[in-house]
């Protein structure tokens, strides 16, 4: 059986390294950045930067995850 999680490479700030995320992840991560009329890339240098304490492959999911969340907050809320 074919893992859906894969390891990925990209550059961060010049420097290459490699995410581990599930392909869901991924596609929504793509989502997210065509909705911001940017690239992909640009959103992980985005999201690198302002990330605190977790790998970036887990800050990539937490992004993921509060940006679906906002979403259906805003679609819950009144007004």
């Amino acid at each position: 059986m074919k893992s859906l999680i894969v390891k990925r490479p990209v550059i961060v700030k010049t420097r290459k390294t490699s995410i581990t995320l599930e392909d869901d992840f991924w596609k929504c991560l793509k989502e997210i950045a065509e909705s911001r009329k940017q690239t992909r890339y640009h959103l992980i240098e985005e999201i690198d930067r302002k990330r605190k304490f977790a790998n970036l492959s887990s800050a990539i999911r937490l992004f993921v995850l509060q940006f679906y969340k906002d979403q259906f907050d805003q679609l819950r809320s009144p007004g």
